[in-house]
């Protein structure tokens, strides 16, 4: 079996930086965007098994808005929505991802979000 990868598209460097660090020191193989590039040749590309999608990909980019193209390209590939902003779990839009995590220096949510993910991926493969 080929090695589980996360693609990472956050604006943020130091969040990708932070990401990258612990999920590659729990043995994943990651992948980053800053989500300027077109996010389905990213995903040609890469060829994510789950993807943590930053909501606010800077001042014209929405992560939301990814997250319909990915859905209407890939409907089972699962996807992490991560943000600084808790409301944004309330938006229509967002109840196409597949888990929904608070951004935050413990990255114990995010972690656990990410073997539930890997796992629903493996089920439906």
């Amino acid at each position: 079996m080929s090695q589980q990868k996360i693609l990472i598209v956050d604006d943020e460097k130091h969040i990708r930086m932070l990401y990258r660090e612990e999920l590659e020191a729990d043995g994943y193989d990651l992948a980053t965007s800053d989500g300027e590039e077109d996010i389905l040749e990213v995903i040609a590309r890469e060829n994510p098994t789950i993807i943590i999608l930053d909501i606010k990909l800077g001042v014209n980019r929405s992560g939301l808005d990814l997250l319909q193209e990915i859905r209407a390209k890939d409907p089972v590939i699962p996807v992490i929505l991560s943000t600084a902003y808790d409301s944004f779990q309330h938006d229509l839009k967002s109840i196409a991802a597949d888990y929904y995590v608070v951004k935050s220096v413990d990255l114990t949510e995010l972690k656990d979000k990410v073997r539930m993910a890997l796992n629903k991926a493996a089920a439906t493969a």
